[in-house]
Parts: C-alpha cells; structure tokens; sequence
C-alpha cells in the first residue's frame, strides 16, 4: 500500500517553501554549456494560481544572456526507494530544456558525479516538442562516457498541456512513469557492472531537483523570440512503496 511522505502541492503563494527547497544558484554552465544563470528572484521562480512557475528569461544577468531557476531538497528531504509523481506542463520554444530529476545524496558528500548518482525522472527538449527522456546516469554508465541507460518517449506536443511523470524505485529496477502508464524501465542486473556501486548506486538516499535550463548541450540553439519561458508544475509526491 502506498503511503505518502513527502509533498508540495504549491497550493500558496509567492516563495517557494523554504523549509521545502532550497535556491541552487549559478552560472558556469553547469557542465552542460547551459546559457542561463540561475537565481532566486521571484521573476525566474514563483507559486501562483496553485503552480510553481519557473520562468526563464532573456536577460543579461552576471556574464550570462538568461535567467532561471533550479531548486533541490538536499538536506531538507531525501529518500531511498519509492514512488515520486510530478504533474507539470513544459514550456514551448527552441532551447529550453526543463527537468525534474534525483541526485545521489553521496554527489554532495565525497563521491561528486555522476559516481552518487542521477534518476531523470523527465527531460524534455523545446526543440522536439513530442519528446520526453528518461535516463540513470552511474560512475560506469553516464552520457559523458555514452553508455548511459536512456529511453525516448514519443507522443503528443507535450507543452500543451500538463503530464503526469513519475517513478517506481526499488532494491532491483526502476520504472518510468507517464500519465500513469509505465513506459520503461531498467532492471539491476542488465549490464555488467551492476554488481558494483560504480554501475548501480541506486541504494542510497537521493534528494529532488526541478529546473529550466537554457540552451546547453540538449537544449540546442536558443529561440530568443520565445522569453518570457515558464515551467509550471502542479505537485510533487513522494510515496512509500
């Protein structure tokens, strides 16, 4: 049975809650080639009208052509295994790259990445607005190395309306979520590493992260007609399994 233990339903209004999220702010590329920076300005990250909103614009802001934002829950919450649920509408345009992801707590404790590990619960590219991927990044399987585990969903124009993405995490496989269909999933045990923490870190604490990147090497090359960019997100759930 399922039993909620975590949530934001962003049924307020203004700052997101701090004892929620916390502002990751920045703007080095974050080893993507990322174009924006990333503040904690109320004009790139707000709750209105029952939705978090993470606006992204075109503004000239310490060194960087654009501003948005990324927010995390490392150190305010963190879990291992169990089902998250995010309902949320993309943005429309060339060069966003909107995501809703899980970081290992061990990348911010000594390991770093990707050898903590990442869950893409969704990523999403305006320039192939059909276009949803889901990806485990580990210290042997990782894009930088092109070895990653990844899944491409295709569909609908995704930026018309809101979706619910999702996952299941458990000891041995991860399932990928779409408007509650599993549309993929990768098992322990399919590759040859999975014995080891370097190709399956996934027994540890992970902590939440929700952004809107600019550009960068899946955003591609930046429709400068299309900002103000707003990512909405409805809820985010974290449940026991």
């Amino acid at each position: 049975m399922e039993k909620l233990i975590w949530a934001d339903e962003f049924d307020y209004s203004g700052s997101v809650d701090p004892k929620k999220w916390t502002h990751q702010l920045g703007g080095h590329g974050w080893g993507n080639e990322e174009a924006q920076y990333y503040t904690s300005s109320p004009s790139n990250c707000i709750v209105q009208d029952g939705v978090l909103k993470i606006i992204a614009r075109r503004e000239a802001y310490e060194n960087n052509l654009y501003t948005s934002a990324r927010i995390h829950t490392y150190g305010k919450f963190s879990f291992r295994y169990g089902k998250v649920l995010v309902r949320a509408r993309v943005p429309k345009g060339r060069g966003t790259w909107p995501a809703v992801w899980l970081l290992g707590n061990k990348v911010r404790e000594g390991k770093g990445w990707p050898l903590g590990g990442e869950i893409d619960l969704m990523e999403y590219a305006g320039s192939e607005p059909d276009r949803i991927v889901f990806s485990l990044h580990t210290g042997a399987y990782n894009h930088r190395l092109n070895n990653h585990r990844t899944f491409v969903y295709r569909g609908t124009d995704f930026s018309e309306d809101f979706h619910e993405y999702g996952i299941v995490w458990k000891p041995d496989c991860i399932e990928f979520l779409l408007d509650g269909h599993a549309v993929t999933r990768f098992a322990r045990g399919e590759l040859p590493l999975d014995h080891t923490e370097e190709g399956w870190p996934f027994d540890s604490e992970f902590f939440l992260t929700i952004n809107l990147a600019i550009g960068g090497s899946m955003g591609g090359e930046i429709d400068d007609t299309i900002f103000p960019a707003s990512f909405e997100i409805d809820y985010v759930r974290v449940y026991e399994v």
